[in-house]
């Protein structure tokens, strides 16, 4: 199944309170859950005013349902082609 990189332009994301994050999380995780196991939440990363989380999903519309199921908002969809690290270069 595809993997997605999310961007989410979140003015003050950086600033959020662990009480916050935790909120927007389990929020996310009962979209997932009603959406069924079609959709899975890797990890997301949390910058100053952005928000890049990682995604297993059928497709980049299924990505948009459950932003809009959320509240969450979507400023780009990337499928991922092909993962590199230190251990590449070997």
């Amino acid at each position: 199944m595809p993997k997605f990189i999310i961007e989410r332009h979140i003015p003050g994301a950086g600033a959020l309170t662990p009480e916050e994050l935790r909120g927007i999380s389990q929020t996310s995780c009962g979209v997932l859950r009603d959406m069924g196991s079609s959709i899975q939440w890797q990890e997301s990363y949390v910058t100053d005013d952005k928000v890049y989380c990682v995604y297993i999903a059928p497709s980049a519309d299924a990505i948009r349902e459950h932003a809009q199921q959320g509240g969450f908002p979507v400023d780009n969809i990337a499928q991922i082609r092909r993962m590199i690290d230190p251990t590449t270069a070997e």
